[in-house]
C-alpha cells in the first residue's frame, strides 16, 4: 500500500498519478489526509497527558519519601483523571488507525511517469515486435482443434472431473507440459534464480500482503472451513517468504523462482477468445520474483522483460511487448510490461506473461525492509515476472507449428519431451 507520508506530503501528486489509473475514488486521499491529521493531534494529546501523568506520578513519589503525605494526595486527587482520559484518547486514537488504515488499502499503486494514460488494453503502447508470424495453410486449424485431433488434452473430461476451465493433458500434451516447466526452470536457474516449491495455498494475510485482497477476493479461489486461498500465482507465497523480515542490503538482488499450478475464478469470461486453452481456470506456470534495492528496481525491471523476450526466441514464437497504460494496469504495480505471442491460426496475440514492477506498494504491507549504507531502514522493491505461464504458450506452439508431418516442437524442447513431432 502507499505509504502515509508520502500521502500527506504530496497530496497533488497522489491525485494526479491516480487519475492516470483512473481511480474514481479520488476523495479519499484527502479523507485520509484528515483523519491522518486528527490521528496526529490524538496522538500529540495522548503524548502530553501521559507525560503529565508520569510528571505528577513522580512528584507523588517525591512528596511520599519527603513525608508529604498530604501534599502527595492533594496531587494524586489532581492527577486521578490522567490514567482515565488517556485511555479514552487512546481508544479513539485506535478506531481512528482502523479507518485510516481501511482506506489506504482500498488506494492502487502509483503508475510510473513512462505510463501511457490510456482506459482500456487498446491504449497499451507497443514497444517493440520481434519474430516473423508463420504463413499458415488454408486448411491450418486453431489449437482447440488440433488438441482433439491428436488427442493430447481433453478439455471435455475435464468438465467430467471439475469444470470448464480444468483441462486433462494426456500422452504428449503431458509430456509438452513437463518439458515447458522443466525448461523454465532450468533457464531461471542459470540466470541465478534460487528455485523454491511453495504452498499452493495460502493465508488471508500471504494474500493481503502481495495485494490480492482486497482487490481480487472475487478472482480468488476460497477454502471456507481454513480460511485459506488457492494461489492465482507463486508470486503469492515466493513474495510472503520475506514478510516481517529485515534483509541485509547485501543480499540483494534476491531472486527466487518458482513452479506452481495456479487457480483463477475468471468469473465472467465468456466467448470465442476464451475457447481451449485460451483463458482456464487452473494452469502451470513459473513465477519469478526479486527483492531489489530501490535504486536498482527499473534496471531489473528491464532485465527482467530481456530475459521473459529470450525465452520467447528460444522457443521461435513471434511476439511483442506492451507498456501497459493506466488503465489496464493492475491495482499494485507501478509498471508493467506484458509479452504477447502471435497465435497463427487464430490471427490474434495472446498474453504469456506480465513483469511488473511495484516499487515498495507490495514491500510496505509484508514490512520487508533494510538498513541503507545511513544505517536508516528502508523498504525494499518487490518485482514478478510469468517465465512463462504455460497454456497460450502451448496454443501458440500447437498452431505456429503445423506442419504435414505433425506439430513441430521447437528444437531447444526436444531434449525434454524426447521426440520431435507430435503426431
Amino acid at each position: 500500500m502507499l505509504q502515509l507520508n508520502y500521502i500527506r506530503e504530496n497530496r497533488d501528486t497522489v491525485i494526479e498519478r491516480l487519475a492516470v489509473k483512473h481511480f474514481k475514488e479520488i476523495g479519499l486521499v484527502d479523507e485520509i489526509i484528515s483523519l491522518d491529521e486528527d490521528r496526529r493531534k490524538i496522538q500529540a494529546e495522548s503524548d502530553a497527558l501521559s507525560g503529565e501523568a508520569n510528571a505528577a506520578a513522580k512528584q507523588i513519589g517525591d512528596l511520599m519519601r519527603q513525608g508529604k503525605k498530604e501534599e502527595a494526595e492533594a496531587v494524586k486527587s489532581q492527577s486521578s483523571g490522567y490514567k482515565e482520559q488517556v485511555k479514552q484518547l487512546l481508544d479513539k486514537l485506535g478506531a481512528i488507525e482502523i479507518e485510516l488504515n481501511d482506506k489506504i488499502v482500498q488506494l492502487p499503486n502509483l503508475p510510473h511517469q513512462s505510463v501511457p494514460a490510456g482506459v482500456s488494453a487498446d491504449d497499451n503502447e507497443v514497444v517493440l515486435t520481434n519474430g516473423e508470424i508463420p504463413a499458415l495453410s488454408e486448411d491450418a486449424l486453431p489449437h482447440w482443434e488440433l488438441l482433439n485431433k491428436y488427442d493430447i488434452v481433453d478439455l471435455e473430461l475435464g468438465v467430467k472431473v471439475a469444470g470448464a476451465g480444468f483441462p486433462i493433458y494426456k500422452g504428449k500434451g503431458a509430456k509438452l507440459q513437463r518439458a515447458l516447466i522443466n525448461f523454465f526452470l532450468d533457464q531461471a536457474a542459470e540466470q541465478g534464480y534460487e528455485e523454491v516449491q511453495v504452498p499452493i495455498l495460502v493465508n488471508e494475510d500471504s494474500a493481503f500482503a502481495t495485494g490480492q485482497l482486497p482487490d481480487k477476493e472475487g478472482q480468488m479461489y476460497y477454502v471456507n472451513n481454513d480460511n485459506l486461498y488457492l494461489i492465482p500465482t507463486a508470486e503469492v507465497p515466493v513474495t510472503n517468504i520475506y514478510r516481517d523480515v529485515i534483509v541485509k542490503e547485501a543480499q540483494f538482488p534476491i531472486k527466487h523462482c518458482a513452479y506452481t499450478p495456479c487457480f483463477r475464478r475468471e468469473a465472467g469470461s465468456y466467448g470465442a477468445h476464451v475457447r481451449g486453452l485460451n483463458r482456464l481456470h487452473q494452469f502451470d506456470k513459473v513465477e519469478t520474483v526479486q527483492i531489489v534495492h530501490p535504486e536498482k528496481s527499473y534496471a531489473v525491471l528491464e532485465e527482467m522483460s530481456l530475459y521473459v523476450q529470450g525465452l520467447l526466441q528460444q522457443l521461435e514464437l513471434p511476439y511483442r511487448v506492451l507498456r501497459l497504460c493506466g488503465g489496464d494496469m493492475s491495482f499494485t504495480s507501478a509498471l508493467t510490461y506484458d509479452m504477447e505471442v502471435y497465435s497463427s491460426a487464430q490471427k490474434r496475440w495472446l498474453e504469456v506473461s506480465s513483469v511488473s514492477n511495484f516499487e515498495t506498494y507490495q514491500a510496505n504491507r509484508l514490512k520487508v525492509r533494510f538498513k541503507n549504507s545511513d544505517g536508516k531502514m528502508q523498504l525494499a522493491h518487490t518485482l514478478n515476472g510469468s517465465a512463462l505461464a504455460l497454456p497460450r504458450i502451448v496454443a501458440a506452439i500447437l498452431e505456429n507449428n503445423q506442419t504435414d508431418k505433425g506439430i513441430r516442437i521447437p528444437s531447444v524442447l526436444v531434449p525434454y519431451t524426447k521426440f520431435e513431432y507430435i503426431d
